[in-house]
């Protein structure tokens, strides 16, 4: 018979545990029977009783809060994989979703979006920060390096850039659009404080902007097209799909592909008077 839903959380709190070198946490490795810390040291961490937290690992404990359940996820310095894990065998569902400000992206990311030569990439943050895009992006959108960070925004430009709205097909269909894949996004990543802050600006800024929000529209943005006009190259048509990057619920890529031969065309045409100009090949937020 396969183990019930406390015994395979015991057995996976006692297999974290084990795993933990007691030293490095200033604890002596001497006479110790069994490898990792001991069930009392984990307690001790977590402020929780030996007696409770020795029932939960076997298997015959009273359910653990959450908050808890975090203090152990603290204690045993399980990384967030591994705390969304407890929480799936404990509670059935992953942890409540806390915000936390971006870092950055890795080099190996940055890579991934250079690899993409003619097809505009980005990667944004939950509050639509473009944090990380490639040379195609630049030349197509706009060359986010000449902006100062806090202008790196697909709300703030949308709204509050002439140059950027110009470029829109059907600006009123995108921003509403916009709007409602926005609220989407920030209030997934449980970023409420920081989508207030971004809001209460824009609505003082784009009186457009405070209309749509109030509409509480909900959007996904998934997959679609995206229509841009250039002055130069005319229109073009891009072809677009969002993906999640895998540990980082903060972060979201989206790649836009020329619909056409001729989109390619033109979007290679924009990169070559990037690159004529000094632009740079691709970059991300410092």
């Amino acid at each position: 018979m396969g183990e019930s839903a406390v015994e395979l959380l015991g057995t996976y709190l006692k297999d974290c545990r084990a795993r933990l070198d007691p030293a490095s946490f200033g604890y002596s490795s001497a006479r110790r029977r069994t490898p990792g810390l001991r069930r009392e040291e984990v307690a001790q961490r977590a402020n929780i009783s030996p007696t409770w937290y020795t029932w939960l690992e076997q298997g015959r404990g009273g359910a653990p809060s959450a908050e808890v359940l975090n203090r152990i996820a603290a204690s045993l310095l399980m990384t967030e994989p591994e705390r969304e894990h407890l929480f799936l065998l404990a509670f059935g569902h992953p942890p409540e979703v806390v915000y936390r400000e971006p870092q950055g992206v890795t080099p190996r990311l940055q890579r991934l979006l250079d690899t993409f030569e003619y097809s505009p990439a980005i990667i944004k943050t939950a509050t639509w920060d473009v944090l990380a895009w490639n040379r195609a992006a630049a030349a197509v959108f706009t060359d986010y390096s000449l902006l100062p960070v806090g202008q790196r925004n697909i709300l703030r430009l949308i709204f509050c850039n002439p140059a950027a709205r110009a470029k829109q097909d059907d600006w009123a269909s995108m921003a509403r659009f916009i709007v409602g894949a926005f609220r989407a996004d920030a209030i997934r990543a449980g970023a409420t404080a920081q989508v207030r802050q971004l809001v209460d600006e824009l609505c003082s800024q784009s009186p457009e902007f405070a209309a749509l929000w109030r509409d509480n529209d909900v959007r996904v943005h998934g997959e679609g097209t995206k229509r841009l006009h250039h002055a130069g190259q005319g229109a073009i048509e891009l072809e677009y799909s969002g993906f999640a990057v895998d540990g980082r619920p903060d972060l979201g890529m989206i790649v836009y592909n020329p619909a056409t031969a001729e989109d390619a065309a033109r979007v290679r045409a924009l990169i070559n008077l990037l690159v004529s100009r000094g632009g740079r090949a691709a970059a991300s937020a410092p």
